[in-house]
């Protein structure tokens, strides 16, 4: 999540403008889940800030073939083979020196410790929910992070 502000704060106010759409394409894990109450409550106040609705897409599970994380994680795996990741300077050196279609990729460390064991109360998850259209066929899997109306 931060990293996804970091990147948004990154653009210029014309190229937020710009923006008509940042629809995340997101990997179908615990943590990020369509039903993780911390997660979506996050993804709200990204929204809001934004001033933008958000799509998230999540892969179905195992479909590592269709997932272009797993085959950006996969190259750099190739990339860095055999290397020592002693320490994390020499890991984001090897992240920061590869190169994906033809485009070296921003690395940037995130430290942020999201605590864990933190859920919301049923009144606040029913706030967050009020703001996500849920795919009828697909609930867990396609939601719409609608903006406040007003």
């Amino acid at each position: 999540m931060a990293s996804l502000q970091d990147g948004w704060n990154g653009l210029t106010l014309a190229q937020q403008q710009a923006t008509d759409l940042l629809q995340l394409k997101v990997d179908n894990k615990p943590e990020s889940s369509g039903v993780r109450t911390q997660f979506l409550k996050r993804m709200v106040e990204l929204a809001n800030q934004m001033g933008q609705p958000i799509p998230l897409l999540y892969y179905p599970p195992y479909p590592s073939k269709y997932n272009p994380i797993e085959r950006c994680w996969g190259t750099l795996e190739q990339h860095w083979k055999d290397t020592q990741l002693s320490n994390v300077q020499v890991m984001l050196a090897w992240a920061q020196s590869i190169t994906w279609k033809g485009i070296h990729p921003t690395v940037k460390l995130n430290s942020t410790t999201y605590p864990k064991g933190i859920s919301l109360t049923k009144p606040a998850m029913r706030e967050i929910e009020s703001r996500l259209e849920r795919s009828p066929e697909l609930p867990k899997w396609d939601i719409l992070i609608r903006l406040i109306d007003g």
